[in-house]
């Protein structure tokens, strides 16, 4: 498949000897991605991604149990236990505005706003530790710098530009 997938959680383990799995999620949308007749890609470690619908779900403990209309029993399950479950890019959902998806922001340009505009790094990676995501911006130089996503620092995001203009507050380098 040359579309391009995004993980909405993980098979962690099977459940029962019915063919059900226990999924870990990846998603803020899990209730919508493991609703029954969604069509959800598994991709094994080794060999390629095979397309599966859910037949029924349910949450229990922080995971949704699911089963799909392809896995007959726990022998059709077993095989991808730890593989990551996927869709196309075409069924994501439309954020508000300034909100955005990781795999937006990560590979992103980090522009200074100051006179003149110089550039800081690139984010490579986003922490969430709690009131407000963290993103982390490497620097050209191999530093890497912390910065808190919130209005007075993050001032525009353009993503198809791939750019981010930010005010550094004092203390933050």
């Amino acid at each position: 498949m040359s579309e391009k997938l995004l993980t909405v959680g993980k098979i962690v383990n099977t459940h029962g000897i019915r063919g059900e799995v226990k999924v870990m999620p990846h998603t803020d949308f899990a209730d919508q991605r493991f609703a029954p007749k969604s069509q959800l890609y598994i991709v094994p470690d080794k060999g390629s991604e095979i397309e599966v619908t859910v037949d029924t779900s349910r949450f229990h403990k922080n995971m949704y149990i699911v089963k799909f209309k392809e896995l007959h029993g726990i022998n059709d399950a077993e095989k991808y236990k730890g593989s990551l479950l996927k869709i196309t890019a075409d069924l994501q959902e439309e954020l508000p505005e300034n909100e955005y998806y990781f795999h937006e922001i990560i590979g992103c340009k980090v522009m200074i706003d100051e006179d003149p505009v110089e550039e800081l790094g690139t984010i490579t990676e986003i922490l969430t530790p709690g009131a407000n995501d963290v993103w982390v911006v490497k620097t050209p130089e191999g530093k890497e710098v912390l910065l808190p996503a919130i209005p007075d620092v993050v001032l525009d995001v353009d993503k198809e530009s791939k750019l981010v203009r930010v005010h550094l507050m004092e203390g933050l380098l």
